[in-house]
Order: C-alpha cells, then sequence, then structure tokens
C-alpha cells in the first residue's frame, strides 16, 4: 500500500470499490498513524471500508458498536469482580493474595484495550460514533491521539503497534471539533451508476449483464424521488440477491424485482411512493 492507486487495487481485490478519494483517505491515515473517520449517508459502505481494510492488511479487526448510554467501562475494560472475590476467599488472611487481585489476570479485555494489546496491531472499528453521547466522544480522545489509555490500579497501557483506528459516523449529530482535528476525514457519496454497476456485479455473481444494469437503473429512478430514506449500496446488493432467488424459483424478472422491492426500501411509505412511480423505472417494474 505505497500509493493511493495502490490501496485502490487492494481493496478492489477483496470486493470493495473504493474511489480514488477514499483510497487516498485510507493511504493517509495508515501513513500518517491517524484515525480515519467516515460519514455518509447509511447503506454506503463505510463499515464495508473497515473490514476490507482488514482483509488487505491481515490485521483483525475488533468492533466497538456505539449506542446512546456507552460507558467508558463497557468499550475499555472492567474487572473481573466474581474471580476477584474467589480469590480473596481463597487468600483470606494473605496480605500478598489481597493485594494481587488488580492484576491483567482479573481484568476483562473489552474492545478498545483488547486492540492496544494486540501485538501485531489490530483495526479498531468504532462504529456509528454518532449514536453515542458527548461524554463518550471526549472519554476517546486520548486513546485516539496516543493510542493508550490509563488504568488507575494497573497504570497506563499503550500499544506496542498502534492500531488503524476507523470511526464511521451517520451524521445524526454533528461531532466536537477536538475529535475531528484527530481523524483524517473521508464523506462516502452514494455510487455513481458505473460504480454500483461493478458493485452489483461482484456482490450478485451469476446476474446477467442487462438485468443488473436494469437494476442499477432502476435504483437511480428510485433515489430521485422524495424518499424519507434513499437506499444504500447494501440495499442495492440486496434487491439483486433477492431478485435472483425469485427468479430462480420461476418468476421473471421485472416481476420478481418488483415482489422483492421490500429489500430496497424499508419504510412504508417510501414503499407505496415507490410502486405509485413504478412506470417510471425502466425496464424492471413495468
Amino acid at each position: 500500500m505505497n500509493s493511493p492507486r495502490a490501496v485502490q487495487q487492494e481493496l478492489e481485490r477483496v470486493g470493495y470499490f473504493a474511489d480514488l478519494g477514499l483510497a487516498t483517505a485510507i493511504f493517509l491515515s495508515v501513513s500518517l498513524g491517524k484515525p480515519l473517520l467516515l460519514e455518509g449517508e447509511p447503506g454506503v459502505g463505510k463499515t464495508e471500508a473497515a473490514h476490507a481494510l482488514a482483509a488487505i492488511t491481515g490485521r483483525e479487526l475488533i468492533r466497538l458498536q456505539c449506542y446512546e448510554g456507552l460507558e467508558a467501562a463497557q468499550s475499555l475494560y472492567e474487572w473481573n469482580y466474581p474471580k476477584q472475590l474467589l480469590q480473596m476467599r481463597l487468600g483470606a488472611g494473605e496480605t500478598a493474595a489481597l493485594s494481587d487481585i488488580y492484576t491483567h489476570d482479573f481484568l476483562l479485555e473489552r474492545p478498545l484495550l483488547r486492540a492496544l494489546r494486540q501485538a501485531e496491531g489490530a483495526i479498531i472499528l468504532i462504529d456509528e460514533i454518532d449514536r453515542a453521547d458527548a461524554e463518550f466522544e471526549a472519554f476517546l480522545l486520548e486513546f485516539l491521539g496516543d493510542f493508550q489509555i490509563t488504568i488507575p490500579e494497573l497504570g497506563t497501557i499503550s500499544a506496542s503497534v498502534p492500531p488503524i483506528a476507523v470511526l464511521t459516523s451517520n451524521r445524526t449529530r454533528d461531532l466536537h471539533d477536538a475529535l475531528k482535528r484527530r481523524c483524517a476525514y473521508h464523506w462516502i457519496d452514494m455510487p455513481d451508476p458505473e460504480l454500483e454497476l461493478r458493485i452489483i456485479k461482484a456482490r450478485a455473481p451469476g446476474l446477467q449483464a442487462d438485468a443488473a444494469a436494469a437494476l442499477v437503473e432502476a435504483v437511480s429512478h428510485v433515489r430521485s424521488l422524495p424518499l424519507s430514506r434513499q437506499p444504500g449500496i447494501s440495499e442495492s446488493v440486496e434487491w439483486a440477491m433477492s431478485a435472483m432467488a425469485l427468479e430462480q424459483s420461476g418468476e421473471d424478472w421485472p416481476t420478481a424485482l418488483r415482489l422483492s422491492l421490500g429489500l430496497l426500501v424499508k419504510e412504508q411509505e417510501d414503499l407505496a411512493h415507490v410502486m405509485c412511480e413504478a412506470d417510471l423505472l425502466p425496464g424492471s417494474m413495468a
């Protein structure tokens, strides 16, 4: 991965099709040792980018799924209290045994600590950081700045091989400037039809070229409608695969697409809107 275009080629080798902008952001993130922040609409491939990066680097992917109310202990470490209690009972009256319950043997690793302690380095995916509270975002600053954490009973733990950190956000809220300053940044757009066609062909092998082209054209028309949620790449792939399954069961291709439309559009109001506009979807829904 000695250049952005080399990164692009390696990603394509494992089935992830990135434009040059994303490949450049990944290259700079890895080269400079900076976390990578990926933003974009749901379904454009932000999480999948981390999986692809793990595949081309050979590093283990460790995922931290963010949610409202996520606390530092749930992402970092916890003490194994039952094991500590048992040790205290076994060593009742022995000062040495009581003083040894705060060691690595009694530590339960959570994703962030686990990523720091990987001897060969890891990919740490902090997924949907915008779902976590601002307090948790602030807690991440030490980790992302120096790839180290402080455990009061043990001191500071630093990574021997710094992990590659990938953060994703659907932009449900704005992230703090202090977090953004620590990261390389890239916004992932919906793919253009040519790129989406390549993705569909790679992820839905066996799909005929004319059917794939019609499906991509149909998806483009759906995205042009005023929907509450635009379908992403993952939905396009799911629609293609489900329509293929129906076609193999005996349905003709336009009928298969129509029957499986719920794999592309997943809001009832949006689905009704698309069905009303079905005549605008050439070669697929007529």
